[in-house]
């Protein structure tokens, strides 16, 4: 109906522009709104007063002029109001098309076409595989999940993928640590350093290394702490210094073969645990695409050398440096360092000119907030590498912060003391998880408050919403103990029996469906479904505990029942979007 009474207004303009009334040239934004106060009627525009200015007229009069070309047999009355505002009175079998709407369509109730199958990739999560997914990553994981879900729901072609950081410092920092722990079950005598990883899964690495291959990487302790540098807590130590020693003699000593074996097992058994986690999270990906593979296929050593061929390289300090203040950022960035070891952003350039020469029209970065600054330069590379950076857009999240019992939790992914994404999914369930996620937008900082995603009350908002999915259920296992048949043919044909205000705001919350669901993903703001799904449950509640659905006349009784059982289906759909379950019984 809001878009119907936006082309009325369009057409109205047209035919006035066509009288000569109105001038040629203008084109105002066509802004309808649903109303707050029904006084007002069920939708309002204001574009009398936008119109006022171009046409020399008071907005009233330019209100009069529209207002008899604006009416159908789909509107009861149009009033003008204030200084010109322009309100529509739907008719109410006009209201209640939606439930015929809901009834047809079901589980595609919301969805559309608007995207028209254009190409979209969704990168998300991409964490370190360092270690197990912790909570806050989890909010990442939700939101990106549901960016891609809300963008399929309105008909692009979505793919997720997950961008795996298995090459560089921090997996040589991993894969050291293991070795070191699989050292100390060989009783070499080391030290574990100050900076490598710990938790249970590096022990865990590291005894499988041992059964499967015995001793073959055992090596001295006078070989491996040869020339490495102090670590901190010792006398001119520093912990960088030292691991990076260690790194070095751990690659040395081992070989490239030896070396990668250990790499690569702990690479499998993280990887593993983490697409098994999000799985259960309810998140499965198209691609997880390896960072090691643009180095062995050459793309990151293609793309220095297309940049050093457009003269955008340059060697500073035996480092190479992109340009990037060329194309606006604040400094240039090196893309390889003075030891010849290429940075991260080296294989971000390559990354993200592939993920546009695969043919995807546009690609969205779920980045976590203090990634901000990194934004500017990934735009400046994929500018000079000829490639169109307005078709990247960065999301970013602020991290989650867990309290539990009022306390907050404090997390280190490198001391291995963090509350991990399986074990919050383990307490709290993986629908409050992935709703709590969401509730919020992305870029806000949130506390996840573990006592009330337990609770089963009022306060808590997913428990509040699957009750009133429940609570339908419900009434149609009454109906059938109380010997009566749900008709659904004419509960549809009696749908003017419903009279009710509560009925009103029950439909009126249902008609929004479809715009939310498309404002949502059009904004990538998944926390506007929550705000949707609460106001829906609260008018099914409301309507619930003012009315008795299952009365004696047919008629009415069938109507009422369709209507919540819409109201039910428009539920699910969008707890769905939200990747969150609709039980039928709490």
């Amino acid at each position: 109906m809001k878009q119907h009474i936006a082309h009325r207004i369009q057409s109205a303009l047209q035919t006035l522009i066509e009288q000569g009334q109105l001038p040629e040239d203008i084109a105002p934004r066509i802004q309808v709104d649903r109303t707050k106060d029904k006084s007002h009627g069920d939708f309002a525009s204001n574009v009398a007063m936008m119109l006022a200015k171009p046409a020399g007229k008071a907005p009233r009069a330019v209100a009069e002029m529209l207002q008899p070309l604006l009416t159908d047999d789909q509107i009861e009355k149009i009033e003008i109001a204030g200084p010109g505002f322009i309100n529509f009175f739907v008719k109410a079998e006009e209201k209640f098309a939606v439930v015929n709407e809901v009834v047809e369509k079901g589980e595609d109730f919301g969805r559309s076409n608007a995207g028209q199958g254009a190409s979209v990739q969704v990168e998300f999560v991409s964490a370190n595989p360092t270690g197990p997914l912790h909570v806050g990553h989890g909010r990442g994981a939700a939101y990106g999940a549901c960016v891609a879900d809300l963008l399929e729901a309105v008909g692009y072609d979505v793919a997720r993928e997950y961008y795996v950081n298995d090459a560089g410092r921090q997996m040589d920092i991993l894969a050291t640590s293991v070795w070191m722990r699989y050292l100390d079950l060989c009783e070499v005598a080391v030290t574990f350093p100050k900076n490598g990883y710990q938790g249970d899964y590096i022990w865990t690495t590291s005894r499988e290394l041992l059964a499967e291959h015995g001793e073959q990487f055992k090596r001295s302790a006078d070989e491996v702490m040869a020339n490495v540098p102090a670590d901190e807590g010792e006398e001119g130590g520093d912990k960088e210094a030292h691991i990076d020693g260690l790194i070095e003699n751990a690659k040395a000593l081992l070989g490239e073969t030896d070396y990668r074996i250990i790499h690569k097992a702990v690479l499998d058994v993280i990887l593993t645990d983490i697409k098994e986690d999000l799985s259960e999270f309810g998140i499965d990906f198209q691609n997880w695409f390896s960072e090691r593979s643009l180095f062995e296929s050459g793309l990151v050593d293609a793309a220095i050398e297309k940049l050093q061929q457009k003269g955008l390289v340059y060697e500073k300090g035996g480092a190479l440096w992109f340009k990037s203040t060329d194309f606006g950022d604040e400094k240039d960035r090196v893309v390889v360092r003075d030891n010849g070891i290429k940075t991260y952003f080296a294989s971000d350039i390559a990354y993200h000119f592939n993920k546009l020469e695969r043919g995807f029209e546009k690609i969205i970065d779920v980045w976590g907030a203090d990634h901000h600054g990194y934004v500017p330069r990934v735009k400046a590379a994929m500018t000079a590498m000829d490639t169109n950076p307005d078709a990247l857009e960065v999301l970013l999240v602020q991290f989650a912060s867990l309290f539990r019992g009022g306390e907050k939790v404090a997390m280190s992914t490198r001391s291995g003391q963090f509350v991990t994404l399986r074990e919050l999914r383990e307490e709290v369930g993986t629908d409050a998880a992935r709703f709590f996620y969401v509730m919020r937008k992305s870029e806000q900082h949130m506390d996840f408050d573990l006592d009330l995603a337990k609770s089963q009350s009022n306060e808590n908002p997913v428990y509040y919403i699957q009750y009133a999915h429940a609570r339908v259920s419900a009434v149609m296992n009454q109906l059938v103990d109380k010997g009566f048949i749900y008709d659904e043919a004419m509960g549809l044909a009696n749908l003017e029996r419903l009279t009710e205000e509560h009925e009103d705001t029950l439909v009126t919350a249902m008609a929004k469906f479809p715009e939310t669901v498309n404002n949502a993903a059009m904004n990538h703001e998944p926390h506007l479904m929550v705000h949707y799904l609460r106001e829906l449950a609260h008018a099914l509640h409301s309507y619930y505990n003012a009315h008795a659905f299952i009365v004696d006349e047919a008629e009415l009784r069938n109507a009422r029942l369709v209507l919540v059982k819409a109201a039910q289906q428009t539920l699910k759909n969008g707890l769905k979007l939200l990747g969150v379950s609709a039980p039928d019984s709490m």
